[in-house]
C-alpha cells in the first residue's frame, strides 16, 4: 500500500502506533511506512517543528515527548489514547550517541545516553503495557543496535545502553506474554541517518559482506514485518547490519 492507494487495505490498518524519535531519520521512515500501511501514527519527539511538519505530511499526530521523562511518557500515552484509541504498537526508536573512549566518558554523558536509550525504552514499555492489555494485545519493537552484539571502541555509553535494550526486550517479553503483547528488538548496523553525520560510513561499510551503508527504509520494512507478520516471535533480536557482526570479512581471490 502507498499513500496514494486508498483502495488497498494496509498491513496495520487501524492500529494505533507510537513512534518515538519520529521526527527525522529512521523514526520518520518508520512513522511514514506505518501510516502508509493504515496505522494511526503518533509521532513523538522533542523536535517539534520537524515532527509537526511530518505529521501533516503523512496524516499522523504529533506529541512532544522527552523519552527520558517518565511523567511526559505517562501523559503522552493518555493523550494518544484520548485522541486515537488504545495503543497497539510501540516503536521505541529514540536514541542518542556519544563518541568517547570509556576512560574519557564523563558521568553526565554516561547518564544522559542511558537515560534516553535505556530508561526511555523502559518507560515506554511500562507506560503502554496497560493500554495494550486493554486493547487485547500489541507489539513493542525496541530499536537497539548491532553494537549490542559485540564490543566497539569509543562508544562505551552507547554500547552499554543498547546491550541493556537487548536484555530488557527479553525480560519484557516474558512479563507481558500473558497480556498477548509481543516484544522484539531490531539491531541495525550502519544506516544512513543524521546520527552518522561526520562519520565516513561508506568506508566502514566497505569491509562488510554487504559492502554498503543501509537505508532507513530497509530497517522500516523489517519493523513493519515484525509488527504485522512475525506473530510467532517474541523476546528475540533481528539483526540488519550488512553482515557486520557475522565475523571478520576477508575476501579471498579464487
Amino acid at each position: 500500500m502507498t499513500s496514494g492507494d486508498s483502495s488497498a487495505i494496509g498491513r496495520v490498518q487501524g492500529r494505533v502506533a507510537i513512534v518515538t524519535g519520529g521526527s527525522h531519520g529512521m523514526g520518520a521512515t518508520h512513522a511514514t511506512l506505518l501510516a502508509e500501511e493504515g496505522a494511526k501514527v503518533a509521532i513523538c519527539d522533542i523536535l517539534d517543528d520537524e515532527g509537526e511538519a511530518l505529521a501533516r505530511q503523512i496524516g499522523a499526530t504529533y506529541y512532544h515527548l522527552d523519552v527520558s521523562n517518565e511523567v511526559q511518557w505517562r501523559r503522552t500515552v493518555e493523550l494518544v489514547e484520548s485522541d486515537l484509541g488504545h495503543v497497539n504498537v510501540l516503536v521505541n526508536n529514540a536514541g542518542i550517541a556519544s563518541l568517547n573512549r570509556v576512560q574519557d566518558t564523563s558521568t553526565e554523558e554516561w547518564n544522559r545516553v542511558l537515560a534516553v536509550n535505556l530508561s526511555g525504552t523502559f518507560f515506554g514499555i511500562r507506560e503502554v503495557a496497560r493500554s495494550m492489555r486493554d486493547a487485547g494485545g500489541g507489539v513493542i519493537v525496541n530499536i537497539s543496535s548491532d553494537a549490542s552484539m559485540t564490543g566497539m571502541p569509543h562508544i562505551a555509553a552507547y554500547i552499554s545502553s543498547k546491550w541493556g535494550v537487548r536484555g530488557l526486550t527479553k525480560a519484557a517479553a516474558l512479563d507481558l506474554a500473558p497480556d498477548n503483547i509481543r516484544v522484539v528488538s531490531v539491531h541495525p548496523g550502519i544506516v544512513r541517518t543524521p546520527m552518522g553525520a561526520g562519520v565516513d560510513m561508506d568506508a566502514i561499510a566497505s569491509h562488510q559482506p554487504i559492502p554498503r551503508v543501509g537505508e532507513p527504509i530497509e530497517i522500516a520494512k523489517l519493523v513493519l514485518y515484525l509488527i504485522a507478520d512475525a506473530t510467532y516471535s517474541t523476546g528475540c533480536e533481528f539483526v540488519a547490519d550488512g553482515g557486520h557482526t557475522a565475523g571478520i570479512y576477508l575476501p579471498i581471490d579464487d
